[in-house]
């Protein structure tokens, strides 16, 4: 197992730092501004719907990516995807908000993936900022 690196300290928006995105991994200086359109576009969700948003997961190296059976081609590796979850929200209410903010231009284009779970505070979204539709339940 890889051990965890030492966080950045880079507060992106009012609401997000750069080390939400680094629970395990530290989002090398090549990819941090993938990384400060993905919080930007988090902050519009979280203005529009006023709960907090929990980042699960954010970057990951290619080798944290392959431990944690990510796919071979994650966006996660480029520093442009987070696995959130909304207080309160359902996962699939948590994707039609951000599917409207796209449609509004306010979120940027990307991959959506809802993951769904017994309970509300077990599911999660994956919302990525690749530049074209992309869109799954896992």
């Amino acid at each position: 197992m890889l051990k965890k690196e030492q966080k950045t300290n880079l507060q992106v928006t009012k609401n997000f730092n750069i080390s939400e995105m680094e629970y395990y991994d530290r989002v090398p200086e090549k990819l941090l501004e993938n990384a400060k359109e993905v919080l930007g576009s988090l902050q519009i969700l979280r203005d529009a719907c006023g709960k907090s948003i929990t980042i699960m997961s954010g970057y990951r190296s290619p080798e944290r990516n392959e431990e944690v059976g990510g796919a071979t081609k994650s966006q996660h590796m480029e520093g442009n995807a987070c696995d959130i979850k909304v207080k309160d929200m359902d996962p699939k209410d948590v994707a039609t908000l951000i599917e409207k903010l796209i449609k509004e231009g306010k979120m940027k284009q990307g991959g959506l993936g809802i993951y769904p779970r017994a309970t509300i505070a077990e599911g999660w979204v994956h919302y990525d900022t690749r530049g074209v539709k992309a869109r799954w339940n896992g």
